[in-house]
């Protein structure tokens, strides 16, 4: 943690929706004139994509078909923790990109499935925000939460997950309903071990819960739409959270715990800006005072 150099975290597994949580805080950082290095979890992998999948065949020969991106050995969690102890020192350190598409592939002017040269954070940012798996990740040798001021779980219930990542992994990257349920299974292990133990370390967590039948998610033919869902978000420091105030500003809300408030999900995005905005300030508040 870093008075002068505030770290943010976002974790959540494949097909979770961390990125659309990203866009929130985006918005936030735009509307609030905040200078915020993003950090992209997915360029701490240890393998681009041809790579992985090499490694991925090697570790079935050695007879563990369980490898994968959930877990440490596929990733570079010395430098992540590299990169947030220097930033929280002094602001700097060492990052690159992963090229998703094709899209991002004409951006980087690289193939997709490839990772850009490491490159220095930008000078004078006025935070640091990561938006990945391993963001609270703590393992016998790293232990990344304890850098974060301020750590965001998001983690839908596991049907609308996979459900989520069927979807998205098949219409926008191309891959076989087969390859996606084969990832699924293979990821299962990491998940229990490295993923959800993520979730009692952050400060908040969302978790949408659809209100529609998920009972078998690799049938489904859409996803669970916002207006079709709860969002149950979870304060682990309810101490100086206004609730009477969210209960106010997002109609239609509860509480079900005395730290936890049950939004509609189309409300999502607002309960975000209400939530973050005030905590985002005060850590650029301490900032400035440091």
């Amino acid at each position: 943690m870093s008075v002068k150099h505030p770290i943010i975290a976002v974790t959540g597994s494949s097909g979770a929706g961390t990125t659309t949580v990203m866009k929130s805080f985006t918005h936030i950082f735009r509307r609030e004139h905040i200078n915020a290095q993003i950090v992209e979890g997915d360029a701490f992998h240890r393998y681009d994509r041809n790579g992985m999948r090499a490694a991925m065949k090697e570790h079935e020969h050695d007879g563990a078909p369980n490898f994968s991106h959930f877990g440490p050995e596929a990733n570079l969690l010395e430098e992540l923790e590299t990169l947030f102890t220097r930033y929280g020192e002094s602001g700097t350190g060492q990052l690159r990109h992963y090229v998703h598409d094709a899209a991002e592939s004409q951006l980087y002017k690289q193939d997709g499935g490839t990772f850009t040269p490491w490159e220095d954070v930008a000078p004078g940012t006025d935070l640091m925000f990561y938006e990945g798996l391993h963001g609270a990740a703590v393992t016998d040798q790293v232990d990344i939460a304890r850098h974060a001021d301020l750590l965001i779980g998001v983690v839908p219930i596991i049907n609308l997950e996979w459900i989520q990542k069927l979807h998205r992994d098949q219409t926008m990257r191309g891959y076989s309903h087969e390859a996606v349920v084969d990832t699924i299974l293979r990821r299962m292990p990491d998940y229990v071990n490295y993923i959800c133990p993520q979730f009692s370390r952050t400060h908040v967590n969302f978790q949408r819960v659809p209100t529609v039948d998920t009972s078998n998610p690799f049938t489904a033919r859409e996803i669970p739409q916002p207006d079709e869902s709860f969002v149950v978000i979870r304060f682990a420091r309810p101490k100086g959270i206004d609730f009477q105030y969210l209960l106010t500003m997002l109609h239609d809300s509860f509480m079900s715990r005395p730290n936890v408030i049950v939004v509609p999900g189309g409300k999502m995005g607002l309960a975000m800006q209400l939530i973050f905005t005030p905590m985002i300030l005060q850590l650029i508040d301490r900032r400035a005072r440091a």
